[in-house]
């Protein structure tokens, strides 16, 4: 009895039991896209040795002591920076990315290294009062550290992975105390980006809000003239980025605001995704009996495309039970990182940033797949295929565990 208490004071099994639920989850789901499909039989094996591996990454870092964590942060961060470099020059193209390093029969992703190495170092300046977010020269700071390694994952080009950094940067430097005023400068100019894809009106109504905002603050003409010029200047910047990407990738943009206009090119894929999410009914077809995933309609269906098969096979009911053990995990991420927040910030900082990472792969791959964003390849944490991101977000879970079980060590 005593053994089972102490058990539940260390160990928050509440995590441990989603993960482990869409670790089964997304290994059945990975072995049924992939039966059928002679141009993918390793890919069910290599899943299974990676989550293996993840078992013992998680015991490793559920046991090693609280400050040894704080202490991998400029290593990983420079560890990331090489890879990062190496990959530019020796790294495989796959989908007009070169993404990947390719040891013998397996790859790793330099990129998903890159989102641990920001978060620590990051974690470790905030929790020494080296960043204040809401000065000139904090933020500078900030850009110091993130520009490199946003600027080389962009290179490859992974603009995915890139869009992920950011959200994590922001949702750091909320949880570090950024304004009201802060976050207004910070998001409203990507907002006003994205409303330059919807035309006029939305673009209006937007700018709308800036303006309101400008007002509400109160600012000197000098600031208020510069925040204006500056959301005015990020409509057209899409149109400018635009330039830039790759030809799929602009495909790919212009088929998330109408896929029908290229049904079996670059919309083929977002015709094929929102088909197999809505032809699972209440219940589903059954386990591998999906017609979307046995003709394998949607390509890469085992990545990015994974919530499509468990949509199809597990229906209503098995989509919601997915998004609701999400919810659950990610509830007591949030939680642990508020427990311990006011006693170790860098454990607080490193949770909030699981919370965040692990939450934009999941909103950012199921809105994909039911076309509310464009297609950007974004795995389903924990569940899509790929041993970079499990072994990665396994690494940033076991890390909150880890905090979780020291959290009276820093009482």
């Amino acid at each position: 009895m005593k053994i089972n208490k102490k058990l539940f004071n260390e160990f928050e099994i509440g995590i441990v039991l989603c993960y482990i639920f869409l670790l089964i989850f997304g290994t059945l789901a990975i072995y049924s896209a992939t039966l059928n499909n002679p141009f993918a039989v390793e890919v069910f094996p290599k899943q299974i040795f990676f989550i293996s591996l993840s078992f013992l990454i998680l015991i490793a870092v559920y046991f090693l002591h609280p400050l040894y964590l704080k202490q991998l942060a400029i290593p990983i961060y420079v560890l990331s920076i090489i890879f990062l470099l190496v990959v530019l020059f020796k790294g495989k193209i796959v989908y007009g990315q070169k993404s990947w390093l390719q040891f013998g029969i397996f790859g790793f992703q330099p990129s998903e290294l890159a989102k641990v190495g920001i978060v620590f170092l990051l974690a470790k300046l905030f929790s020494e009062k080296k960043i204040d977010p809401n000065t000139i020269q904090g933020l500078i700071i900030v850009a110091a550290v993130c520009l490199i390694p946003l600027v080389l994952v962009l290179l490859e080009p992974d603009m995915g992975t890139s869009l992920i950094i950011i959200f994590v940067i922001a949702t750091m430097l909320f949880w570090n105390g950024l304004s009201l005023f802060g976050a207004f400068i910070l998001s409203m100019p990507m907002i006003c980006a994205f409303a330059s894809f919807f035309g006029t009106y939305a673009i209006l109504t937007v700018l709308f809000f800036v303006a309101a905002g400008i007002i509400y603050f109160k600012k000197d003409i000098f600031v208020s003239s510069s925040i204006l010029a500056l959301n005015v200047g990020a409509v057209f910047l899409p149109d400018f980025l635009m330039k830039f990407l790759k030809p799929h990738q602009q495909k790919r943009i212009m088929a998330f605001l109408n896929a029908e206009l290229d049904p079996l090119g670059s919309g083929y894929n977002a015709i094929q995704a929102k088909t197999a999410v809505g032809s699972g009914g209440l219940l589903g077809k059954g386990f591998l009996q999906g017609s979307q995933t046995q003709l394998r309609f949607a390509p890469e269906q085992w990545t990015d495309f994974i919530f499509c098969v468990i949509s199809e096979e597990f229906g209503f009911i098995g989509s919601v039970a997915l998004i609701i053990a999400f919810i659950i995990l990610l509830n007591r991420i949030l939680k642990v990182a508020l427990m311990i927040k006011d006693k170790d910030t860098f454990s607080s900082f490193v949770a909030m940033a699981a919370f965040a990472i692990i939450f934009a792969h999941f909103f950012i791959n199921i809105a994909m797949s039911v076309g509310l964003l464009p297609i950007i390849g974004i795995p389903l944490a924990f569940v899509s295929y790929g041993g970079t991101s499990l072994l990665i977000n396994t690494f940033l879970l076991a890390s909150v565990l880890n905090i979780y079980k020291n959290r009276k060590y820093y009482s």
